[in-house]
C-alpha cells in the first residue's frame, strides 16, 4: 500500500471529527464516540496495533481524562463559590468601573488575565477560568468561550512555567546526538536550545500584537448588535497597546531569561500598565460597545449556567479587593508551585495516583497529580474562600451540588476524545512497521508541498496540538521530525522547531477536548462545532503569520544555526 494511503486513513478520525462537528454541527456527544470507534479500527487492521496496547492507550486516555476534569470541576466549582458568596457580584460592578466597553472588558480579562493563568499554570486552565468569568460579567456564554480559547495560542508555548519548551522540545529531540554534532562545531546544545527559545518569543511576540485587536472583532462581527468588523476594529488603538504591553516584555523574558517566565511576565507588566490605562480613558474609544439586550441574545449563545449578575442573588456588597482575593490567591499558589522546588516537590509526592506499565505495555502509563494540579489548588481556595467570604454552610453545599451536576456532562465526551487521542499517539509501535499516526500525517505534508515546507511547518505543529490538545504533546511527536526536514531541506533547524512550537501553540485554539473542556464551565456542551468554526479563523491567521514569518527568515534574512 503506498505510504499516501497509510497518510490519508491515519488522517481520517480527524477528518470524520471536523467534518460531523463543524460540517454537520453535531454535538461533540454524538461525534467522539464515532470518532473512537473509527480511530480503534484503524489502529488494529491497519497499524496493527495488538489489543492489549489498544486497550492499554484507552486506559491511559481515561486517567488523562480524570485529570482534565479534576481541573475542570476546580473551575467550575471556584465560581460557583464566588456567585454564592457574592465575589462575583463586587467583581462585576469593579470591572465597570474601568470600562464599560465590552472590548475593553475582553482584551483585560480574557486576554491578559488569561496569559497569567496560562504561564503559570496551563493545561487548559485558562479558557476553563477566564470563561466562566467573562459571562459572570455578562459576556453570551458562547462569547465567553470563543475568547477563552483564543487564549490558547501566544502564551502557550511558556505556558505551565515553560512545560511545552522545557518539556516538550528538550524530551521531544535526540539531545546525545544533537550535541555530539554541535560540539563537532564548537556549539553546544545551550546555545541551540537558547536559539530555539528567542525565535519561539520573537515569533510569538510578532504575530501575537494583533490577538487583542483581532479577539475585539470576532466579539464584534458575532455577538455585536450589528455584526460588524469595524466596531471592533475601532478599538485598534487601545488593543494594540494592549498587545505592545504584553508581548514586549514576553519577548524580552524569552530572549534573555530563557522559557519559564515569558508568559507570566508579559501578562504581569501588561495588566499594570493597561488596567489603568483602560481606568484613565486613555486610547479607548469614546464611543462605548456593548451587547444586545440579553432578551434579544439567540439560543445558540447561552449556556446553562449563568453568572450574570441580574441572576445572583442579593448580597451584602462585598470590597473589591476582597472579592478578588481568591484569584490573587489562586495565581500566587499557582506560581509558588511551579517555581518552588519544595512546594513542587511535596505536591508531586502526595496524593499523586499512578498506574505504570498499564497491562503490561512498557511506556504506557498514566497519573493524577491531585494536588499539584490546577484542580487540587482551586479546591484549597475554594476552602480558604469560604472561611474568607464568611459563608454559610449551605451555600458551599449548593456549588459542590451546581459544579458536581456541569461535571457529568463533560465526563461523557471527554472518555472517548481523550482515549482516541492516546491511541493515535502511542500508534508508532506496531506490527506493520508504521510510524505512529501524527508522524504518518507530519511526512505526508512535508512529502506534499516540498521546498516551501516551512510556511506549512506550523500548520505541523497546530495537527500534533489538534490531535492531543497539548502543545507539549505536539512538540513531543514532532519536535525531531521537523528538525531532521529542515536538515533535509538546508534551512535553520533551529526556526523549524521553533516555528513547530508556535504552530502547536496556535492548535490549541482549535483543540476538541481543549473546546470541550472550556465549554462545560459555561454550560455549553453539545455546541463544540459553533465554538471551532469561529476559532478557526483566528487559527488561520496565526498559522500563516507564523508561516510567512518562517519564509522571510529563511529566504530574506538567511537565518541559520549552530548546525548550518
Amino acid at each position: 500500500m503506498p505510504p499516501s494511503i497509510f497518510s490519508m486513513l491515519a488522517f481520517l478520525p480527524l477528518l470524520l471529527a471536523a467534518v460531523l462537528l463543524v460540517g454537520f454541527n453535531w454535538p461533540a456527544r454524538r461525534a467522539m464516540p464515532l470518532v473512537f470507534a473509527v480511530a480503534v479500527i484503524i489502529s488494529l487492521t491497519v497499524w496493527d496495533m495488538t489489543v492489549n496496547r489498544v486497550i492499554a492507550s484507552a486506559l491511559q486516555g481515561l486517567i488523562l481524562t480524570g485529570a482534565i476534569l479534576w481541573i475542570i470541576f476546580g473551575a467550575i466549582l471556584l465560581l460557583n463559590t464566588l456567585k454564592h458568596s457574592g465575589a462575583i457580584t463586587a467583581i462585576r460592578f469593579g470591572f465597570s468601573g474601568i470600562s464599560p466597553d465590552r472590548r475593553v472588558q475582553v482584551v483585560i480579562v480574557a486576554w491578559l488575565l488569561g496569559c497569567f493563568i496560562e504561564g503559570a499554570s496551563g493545561f487548559g486552565t485558562p479558557a476553563a477560568v477566564v470563561a466562566p468569568l467573562l459571562v459572570a460579567l455578562g459576556f453570551p456564554a458562547l462569547a465567553a468561550v470563543m475568547a477563552g480559547m483564543m487564549v490558547q495560542s501566544t502564551p502557550v508555548s511558556f505556558g505551565a512555567v515553560g512545560t511545552p519548551i522545557v518539556v516538550g522540545v528538550t524530551g521531544g529531540l535526540d539531545q546525545m546526538t544533537i550535541s555530539e554534532r554541535l560540539a563537532a562545531q564548537s556549539s553546544s546544545w545551550d546555545a541551540l536550545y537558547r536559539l530555539i527559545t528567542s525565535e519561539v518569543a520573537l515569533i510569538h511576540a510578532a504575530t501575537g500584537v494583533l490577538m487583542p485587536l483581532l479577539m475585539c472583532m470576532m466579539l464584534t462581527r458575532f455577538f455585536g448588535k450589528h455584526r460588524s468588523w469595524r466596531e471592533g476594529l475601532a478599538v485598534a488603538p487601545f488593543a494594540i497597546f494592549t498587545g505592545l504591553a504584553f508581548v514586549v516584555p514576553y519577548a524580552l523574558a524569552g530572549v534573555f531569561l530563557g522559557p519559564e517566565f515569558p508568559s507570566l511576565i508579559g501578562a504581569m507588566i501588561g495588566l499594570a500598565i493597561v488596567v489603568p490605562a483602560a481606568r484613565a480613558g486613555f486610547l479607548t474609544p469614546k464611543q462605548s460597545w456593548d451587547f444586545p439586550l440579553p432578551a434579544d441574545w439567540p439560543p445558540v449563545w447561552l449556556g446553562s449556567i449563568d453568572f450574570r449578575l441580574e441572576n445572583l442573588a442579593a448580597k451584602t456588597p462585598m470590597p473589591i479587593v476582597l472579592a478578588w482575593c481568591p484569584y490573587f490567591l489562586l495565581a500566587l499558589l499557582l506560581v509558588l508551585s511551579r517555581v518552588n522546588d519544595g512546594i513542587k516537590a511535596f505536591l508531586n509526592q502526595h496524593g499523586v495516583l499512578i498506574w505504570d506499565d498499564i497491562l503490561g505495555e512498557t511506556g504506557i502509563s498514566g497519573s493524577i497529580a491531585l494536588l499539584y494540579q490546577p484542580g487540587g489548588l482551586m479546591i484549597l481556595v475554594v476552602l480558604i474562600t469560604f472561611f474568607l467570604h464568611r459563608m454559610q454552610l449551605t451555600e458551599l453545599k449548593m456549588a459542590v451540588k451546581e459544579s458536581a451536576q456541569t461535571l457529568l456532562g463533560a465526563s461523557f465526551v471527554l472518555i472517548f476524545t481523550v482515549p482516541m487521542v492516546r491511541i493515535l499517539i502511542n500508534s508508532g509501535e506496531n506490527l506493520a512497521g508504521l510510524p505512529a499516526m501524527p508522524q504518518a500525517m507530519a511526512q505526508f505534508v512535508a512529502d506534499s508541498v516540498g521546498a516551501i515546507y516551512p510556511f506549512f511547518a506550523p500548520a505541523v505543529g497546530a495537527l500534533g496540538a489538534f490531535i492531543a490538545g497539548s502543545n507539549t504533546v505536539s512538540n513531543l511527536m514532532l519536535a525531531q521530525f521537523q528538525f531532521d526536514t529542515a536538515q533535509l531541506i538546508g534551512v535553520s533547524s533551529a526556526l523549524l522547531v521553533a516555528v513547530q512550537a508556535a504552530g502547536a501553540a496556535a492548535g490549541n485554539m482549535i483543540a476538541i477536548h481543549n473546546v470541550v473542556a472550556a465549554s462545560a464551565t459555561v454550560g455549553l456542551l453539545g455546541r463544540e462545532g459553533e465554538t471551532i468554526r469561529m476559532t478557526i479563523i483566528p487559527t488561520l491567521y496565526y498559522l500563516i503569520a507564523v508561516g510567512a514569518i518562517a519564509m522571510i527568515a529563511i529566504s530574506a534574512l538567511g537565518v541559520t544555526d549552530p548546525l548550518m
